[in-house]
């Protein structure tokens, strides 16, 4: 049985491929087509998912799409006709793609399919699930757990953006959830907005931008914004919003509230920005922790499972790790829009199906290592018709060069085996840099990813040494749970270093490994398993035999605004459009002085702002 996932027409479209309930490949298009968040059909994906099962377009089964755009449209009237006449403006806009292409989605997507067969009934195999079932079952199904329930927390998908879904074996059923306009997902967007990030991309850096502030509007957003109950569930204000009718997040009321007009991309970050960033980051952690205890109190399951944009939101996850409410806690590595496709897919197979489900002990993501990957010979040809200079070495050689790479106070471009679905680099396609080195972060910012200098950078960690340097219990292989660093590996501050305040914070170095370490001792970690990431695993396991350090900073191979690299002529691009010294692809080895300096690039204005 071959099931067929796709995402597409909103943002980060993406393709999944299943064979009898087995993940065989998964990949964003954004990769292909290089268009950052590229929401257009995702034909690159849906080949190389192809490609990668060794089958043609007939041998599909079902194609399952990840929402119902019906519903959508549902929402889309009732909401402009609840708010009428105002938003008008919103309302002309939207409607002609609405009745060009997502009311009559089915004919759009049998269109497209028949690219790859034109003898087909693509309607009778086409299939649609809701976008919150969808992600759920991309959380549920490739889960360790028997039963768990499941919480999805995004902006909106058809009207739910929140809901609690319950599964158990090959059953998934959704039983709660709260509706549009009241959500999570754009209280979280309308304040990255506010900051002068983009929405949809820059949440990230919302969160990351938290630890330099105090959240000194936390209050102010509790008394205003959000009526919050004692069992997570909440009502937006909407007289502070503008999303249902405009163009933009935020209305004059809540510029007004807050004291100042949106910040301008291009304006300087001052220490209010910070304080808002510190301020919606708590309300949102204490939202999330108040539902999934409540989910704990009323279900009596012990296995949590999450999803949705908001489910990317590591800080958050590391408080209800460590709140010790549930056994058991999974994050569905690629848990935005693009996993959508891949939760289409599996609740076609186990619930319309009723197809059994594995479970092992393991997840089934194989790592999300689902991507393509580039035979010896062939990256060797390829690099060559690039012009690159390189080196081929062997395994050991190719792991303890680039370890005393790293040791040199090198970056490193690391390229091998299949690239990474979700947004999280994690040892396919990453660059990488000594995490004892102070001047690391900054360097790799500035420098290398071109991108805002606070910023913070994870830490890949052996599986078998995370305890010694983070405060965690167990994994967490998918980059999506937030630690502190260990007490005795912590620096002690002077008076003065501890009286500074927002970004002055930066260069302070806090522990033995400062490049990953943020102001708050936290940490974004990635424990790094040989069964998974073998290549990877020898890497850092060389650079701990020369250092003493199982630790490396991880951040993904690309600059700002450039999707993650996924061929070796985009990973020597990338070498050669920044100040990336060394570049390791499959087991070729370069080095930047050995190229020709014709072959150099500018990345640092190449790509539109994140």
């Amino acid at each position: 049985m071959i099931v067929l996932g796709i995402s597409a027409f909103y943002h980060d479209s993406a393709a999944a491929l299943l064979r009898d309930g087995k993940i065989i490949a998964a990949a964003q298009e954004e990769r292909f087509t290089r268009k950052k968040h590229d929401a257009g059909f995702p034909h690159h994906a849906v080949e190389y998912c192809l490609h990668e099962a060794g089958i043609s377009a007939d041998q599909i089964d079902y194609i399952a799409f990840y929402d119902k755009p019906l519903l959508k449209f549902e929402r889309l009237l009732e909401t402009y006709l609840a708010f009428a006449p105002r938003g008008f403006a919103s309302f002309r806009m939207a409607i002609p793609i609405w009745l060009r292409e997502k009311l009559f989605l089915k004919d759009l997507l049998c269109k497209e399919l028949k690219r790859y067969a034109t003898d087909i009934d693509w309607e009778g195999r086409l299939r649609f699930s809701e976008h919150h079932l969808s992600h759920a079952a991309s959380a549920f199904f490739p889960s360790p757990f028997e039963e768990a329930a499941v919480l999805t927390m995004d902006g909106v998908g058809e009207w739910a953006t929140t809901s609690l879904a319950i599964g158990r074996g090959n059953k998934l059923e959704v039983v709660q959830e709260i509706h549009f306009p009241h959500s999570l997902g754009l209280l979280y967007s309308a304040f990255t907005y506010y900051t002068g990030f983009k929405v949809n991309s820059g949440e990230y850096k919302v969160m990351g931008l938290a630890p330099y502030g105090e959240p000194k509007y936390a209050q102010l957003i509790f008394d205003h914004l959000i009526d919050l109950k004692e069992d997570g569930t909440f009502r937006l204000d909407q007289s502070y919003f503008n999303y249902c009718t405009g163009l933009t997040m935020t209305s004059r009321r809540f510029h007004d509230l807050f004291g100042a007009p949106p910040r301008k991309p291009d304006e300087p970050l001052e220490q209010r920005h910070m304080d808002l960033a510190a301020s919606i980051q708590a309300v949102t952690e204490e939202v999330v922790l108040r539902l999934t205890r409540a989910i704990r109190n009323e279900t009596g399951l012990k296995n949590l499972c999450l999803a949705g944009g908001v489910a990317l939101n590591c800080v958050a996850n590391g408080k209800v790790l460590r709140d010790g409410k549930f056994d058991g806690l999974w994050i569905q590595p690629a848990a935005g829009d693009a996993g959508g496709a891949l939760g289409a897919a599996l609740a076609i197979h186990h619930i319309h199906l009723s197809q059994d489900r594995v479970v092992d002990g393991r997840d089934q993501m194989q790592g999300s290592y689902l991507g393509p990957a580039f035979a010896s010979d062939e990256i060797e040809r390829r690099l060559t018709a690039s012009g690159a200079k390189f080196a081929v070495l062997d395994d050991d050689a190719l792991f303890e060069t680039s370890a005393a790479a790293l040791a040199q106070g090198k970056a490193l471009g690391w390229f091998q085996d299949r690239m990474e679905f979700g947004p999280r680099a994690l040892g396919g396609r990453s660059i990488l840099g000594d995490a004892r080195s102070p001047a690391m972060q900054s360097m790799l910012n500035l420098k290398v990813k071109y991108r805002e200098s606070f910023r913070p950078f994870a830490p890949s960690v052996l599986k078998e040494d995370v305890a010694d340097w983070f405060e965690i219990e167990g994994d967490s292989p998918y980059m999506l749970l937030v630690a502190d660093v260990v007490q005795r590996r912590r620096r002690s501050m002077t008076a003065d270093e501890q009286a500074l305040f927002g970004i002055k914070k930066l260069n302070v170095p806090r522990s033995e490994i400062p490049a990953v370490t943020h102001v708050d001792y936290s940490a974004r970690i990635q424990t790094v398993h040989a069964d998974t990431n073998p290549r990877y695993h020898a890497l850092i396991t060389s650079f701990k035999r020369q250092t003493g350090c199982p630790v490396i900073v991880n951040t993904s191979f690309n600059v700002r605004g450039e999707p993650i690299v996924c061929t070796p002529e985009d990973a020597f691009r990338c070498f050669m459009g920044t100040e990336i010294e060394t570049l390791a692809v499959g087991n070729c080895f370069l080095r930047k002085e050995d190229q020709d300096p014709a072959l150099k690039l500018n990345y640092e204005n190449a790509f539109d702002l994140d």
